[in-house]
């Protein structure tokens, strides 16, 4: 059986233990998924070169895509089936991570990427993964959900089954330099909304909340300096840490609505996941607080920031510059039935229905 969660391993430098961590599996010949950033950044050469020094056989792939599609997920199965590796390796952001557990799916089980919508649906075995996210944000490397596309709609579908958690998940801070502060700046904004989402949603418990708790923390600590560009090595240990447990808070609970609202603007607008979930976060917290016992868990989650929380979210954004997205506003009634079939959106502790999710865009586009 696959374990619960991946074995972290956290700090600077730590991705030179990359071989130790494959011989540990007890694996020989790996495919290292990834994309051309990624191998222009260097990263890439600096895994391939440990690995290849102990001996081990590696391969590249470095064809993901952002937000990847079905035939993204299909197109790396057909190169690893050829390879016949017996580890996969995903280096990169959520997207790369995400592509490597799609082709997991499929290189043992078959069919397509929208079979497996859902949970545990996937019988037979999947080859061992390593995770090293080169991004403090998705929290990928701990979750057994790959996040794929719909070609065509491009409707997101949560794919998951243990046995598509990563073992290992490596996460060293040094990786995460060669961001480009956009990037860094939107990945902190996702990890910030999975912290709270996954803090009240409706499947919380007590593990997610600790989890969802220490995230909160660490992520709060250093996002402010990774939204102004001054973040040392330290401040991205603990922005990396944090999305990272952050994950493990989704593993173990949920989402909410503002995940909700964000993937149809995604979709019909091609505005970045963390631009659009930051676009929605603070409507849907403001909507959640209207329950006392959520109201309660934000107070709890806040009380360390001087601010109320729904204001220092909107201080916290404003920070990051995001250009204002171009939003068609006779799209909202469009947007807001989108929005009802998001699986995320059954999870938050406020139920939302059309009416409720197209208040919601109106505020945003209007704020």
């Amino acid at each position: 059986m696959p374990p619960f969660t991946p074995r972290l391993i956290f700090g600077p430098g730590r991705l030179s233990e990359l071989p130790e961590c494959a011989a540990s599996l007890g694996v020989k010949n790996i495919l290292l998924v990834t994309d051309p950033g990624i191998v222009a950044a260097g990263h890439v050469a600096r895994a391939t070169t440990c690995l290849e020094a102990a001996g081990l056989a590696v391969t590249i792939y470095q064809g993901s895509h952002v937000n990847p599609t079905e035939s993204d997920i299909e197109a790396c199965r057909a190169f690893a089936q050829i390879l016949q590796p017996d580890a996969l390796i995903g280096l990169g952001g959520g997207s790369s991570m995400d592509t490597a557990k799609g082709s997991n799916f499929l290189l043992h089980n078959g069919g397509r990427m929208s079979d497996y919508r859902g949970y545990g649906l996937a019988h037979n075995a999947m080859l061992p993964f390593i995770a090293i996210p080169t991004t403090a944000g998705t929290g990928s490397e701990c979750q057994s959900y790959a996040v794929i596309s719909r070609d065509g709609s491009h409707e997101k579908m949560a794919c998951g089954d243990p046995k598509a958690l990563a073992r290992i998940a490596i996460l060293d801070p040094e990786l995460t330099v060669s961001q480009p502060r956009t990037v860094a700046s939107l990945t902190a904004l996702d990890a910030l909304s999975h912290a709270l989402e996954s803090a009240v949603c409706t499947t919380r418990n007590p593990v997610s909340s600790k989890y969802s708790g220490d995230a909160f923390r660490l992520i709060t600590s250093a996002i402010h300096s990774i939204l102004d560009g001054s973040a040392d090595l330290e401040t991205r240990g603990r922005m990396l840490l944090g999305a990272a447990l952050a994950g493990s808070a989704i593993e173990n609970s949920m989402l909410g609505a503002a995940h909700a609202a964000a993937n149809p603007l995604t979709a019909r607008f091609d505005l970045a996941h963390g631009h659009a979930v930051a676009l929605m976060l603070p409507h849907v917290v403001r909507l959640n607080a209207g329950d006392t016992a959520i109201a309660a868990i934000y107070d709890e989650l806040s009380s360390h920031l001087g601010a109320p929380l729904v204001r220092w979210l909107e201080q916290t954004i404003a920070l990051a510059n995001l250009p204002v997205p171009v939003i068609d506003p006779a799209s909202i009634p469009e947007l807001a039935e989108a929005a009802t079939r998001q699986w995320t959106g059954r999870f938050n502790p406020v139920p939302l229905d059309l009416d409720a999710f197209t208040t919601l865009y109106q505020k945003a586009v209007s704020s």
